[in-house]
């Protein structure tokens, strides 16, 4: 039988990475002459790979977006992300032993994410993370990103798991809207980047800390098996 699957969204999710985030895109602003925004308020432009943040960066500054000028920015987002891909970026409390707790009882875990799988990998390796994923998928690893259910059923297939012992973890309408395209259970974090509060998007659970996490899959009852 498949063991079970955690599907875990990375930014604002996994990992609190607005501090790196946030100093690539203003780098890349205001290198172009625009002005840098506040990084709380990139908070809510996270979630759709780093074009689409730039992009959201330059209707910030007033600008409308088009690939002319949103190419010589993203190219410069990534040389400079790639760089300082974890300068202040760390896990949130709570994580690496909820992930553990789960490993002991037979889980497996995967990372679905619209960062670029180019950038996710090193990310994880710079935070010794990679060790606890039986897969990465980023939003170019499949011909469609999230909200789209192909990223998330690639990404638990390559864990070696089965959607119907699988649940998606994440902080947004993206990761909500996925989850429900691939029809599994999907448990929302407060504490990610989101323009809207994940509590008036209909996930199946809501969590404020990762202790909460294992109570939280144990609660869906039959949704998701507790273990193997």
């Amino acid at each position: 039988m498949p063991q079970p699957v955690l599907v875990f969204d990375l930014d604002g999710t996994l990992i609190e990475t607005i501090g790196d985030l946030a100093a690539a895109m203003n780098l890349a602003l205001e290198d172009a002459g625009h002005k840098a925004i506040d990084p709380e308020r990139i908070r809510s432009m996270v979630g759709h790979g780093a074009r689409k943040l730039i992009e959201r960066g330059l209707e910030a500054n007033g600008v409308t977006p088009d690939d002319a000028v949103i190419d010589p920015l993203f190219d410069r987002f990534i040389d400079y992300y790639s760089a300082n891909i974890a300068v202040h970026s760390h896990p949130y409390p709570g994580l690496l032993s909820a992930i553990e707790r789960f490993r002991e009882e037979g889980w497996v875990c995967a990372v679905c994410t619209n960062k670029l799988e180019g950038l996710s990998r090193p990310l994880l390796d710079a935070l010794d993370m990679t060790k606890y994923f039986e897969a990465i998928v980023g939003g170019d690893t499949f011909e469609k990103p999230k909200p789209d259910a192909m990223p998330v059923l690639g990404a638990i297939e390559r864990a070696g798991g089965d959607p119907s012992r699988s649940v998606m973890i994440g902080d947004s309408r993206t990761d909500i809207d996925a989850a429900r395209a691939a029809g599994i259970p999907v448990v929302a974090v407060t504490f990610g980047y989101t323009p809207v509060p994940v509590t008036e998007l209909g996930p199946d659970k809501v969590i404020s800390h990762f202790d909460e996490l294992y109570d939280a899959v144990a609660s869906l009852g039959e949704a998701v098996p507790a273990g193997v």
